[in-house]
């Protein structure tokens, strides 16, 4: 019981490792045939943070400067492709866009694949001067329209992309996929019930496993000092292991040492409790944002309607907000949303959802 409180709690952030037990799965989506558009590898710098940051920027034959975007991954350590369970959604999502006329940027994260810089250190605010980089290398491009720059976020990304916008006059629109609204910890209750209900688990042992949680955010909130911080988190962990058989105790000490440093570091810390609205009550620009259905990490109703307030008080006129039927977190059509369905789905991305974003994209650079 214990790994699996905080294996769902912390999902977001470990991604990653989750992927890792998908092997050789099929995907149709992904690109096999000629490729009707270039691709070039590229590297610029975040020199705010010593880190040099490695992409693929995939550009249309045209004659003349296109619309660009800039895609924005999700939480863990994520690659240029977002490679999850599995799926390389970022890849399938840029081979879609540029097919379409945009050039697309897409970027391995600091420490992570070709990218240099310290990941383990960086939280989200940190991630977000790495997205500014990205928009900084799109206006030097020829073959980039500097008036026509958007950003694609998914999940975190889409924490990060407004993090960007209140900062870059260059930012022309925004496209939100599954993107927080409220602050991590009420995503990440959220995200406990219904992870755990789409498992099996009983109302007691949510009730129970929700009760923990708040005692470690709790700690979280209020121990500044790591050390002392870890002690505590060490001490709530000890009660709710006493009542485990010793053989339980012994097969969940790895997990607990591994979820203790995830929910100690930085990045945690600085997502428990930043709140998006920060940034989303100053955008202006377009908007359109997407939301699974079924997507039981951001779930459409607890964020949704947020999203929808924010932007109506701030004068925001040209917004579009959409809940997309039988979808889950990765915009993948399912039966429940459960994250045991994610690699076991062939479909990256619905196509209904691409060509979505590409439409509006369309129709909004046109009228710039």
């Amino acid at each position: 019981m214990i790994k699996q409180l905080f294996t769902v709690f912390s999902l977001l952030a470990a991604s990653d490792e989750l992927s890792k037990k998908v092997s050789a799965p099929l995907r149709p989506q992904e690109p096999k045939s000629v490729i009707s558009y270039d691709a070039e590898e590229v590297k610029y710098s975040n020199l705010t943070a010593d880190a040099t940051l490695a992409g693929t920027l995939t550009l249309p034959r045209s004659e003349k400067p296109s619309p660009a975007v800039l895609l924005i991954a999700g939480s863990g350590r994520i690659d240029r492709d977002e490679t999850v369970f599995g799926h390389k959604p970022f890849w399938v999502l840029a081979n879609h866009l540029t097919k379409q006329g945009f050039v697309v940027l897409r970027v391995d994260k600091r420490g992570v694949g070709q990218s240099t810089g310290n990941y383990d250190i960086a939280t989200t605010e940190d991630f977000a001067a790495d997205a500014l980089a990205g928009v900084e290398y799109l206006k030097t491009r020829k073959e980039v329209d500097a008036e026509r720059i958007g950003l694609i976020g998914h999940s975190e990304g889409g924490l990060i992309a407004p993090m960007v916008a209140v900062k870059s006059n260059d930012v022309a629109f925004i496209v939100f996929m599954a993107a927080p609204c409220v602050t991590g910890e009420a995503i990440l209750y959220a995200q406990e019930a219904l992870i755990s209900r789409s498992m099996g688990v009983t109302e007691k042992q949510l009730s129970h496993q929700l009760d923990f949680q708040k005692q470690v955010f709790s700690v979280l909130k209020n121990e500044s000092d790591l050390a002392k911080a870890e002690k505590q988190l060490r001490e709530i962990i000890a009660k709710q292991l006493a009542d485990l058989p010793k053989e339980e105790q012994q097969a969940s000490a790895n997990a607990i040492e591994a979820q203790i440093k995830r929910c100690n570091s930085r990045w945690f810390r600085y997502y428990l409790t930043y709140d998006p609205i920060t940034s989303l009550k100053h955008l202006k620009i377009p908007i359109l944002a997407l939301n699974g259905e079924l997507d039981s990490q951001v779930s459409p109703k607890q964020n949704l309607p947020v999203l929808a307030k924010i932007l109506k008080e701030a004068g925001n006129r040209n917004y579009r907000i959409i809940e997309l039927p039988k979808l889950n977190h990765f915009f993948q059509t399912c039966e429940t949303g459960s994250i045991l369905e994610y690699g076991k789905i062939e479909e990256t991305i619905a196509p209904a959802v691409l060509d979505t974003i590409s439409g509006w994209i369309l129709e909004t650079t046109a009228n710039r």
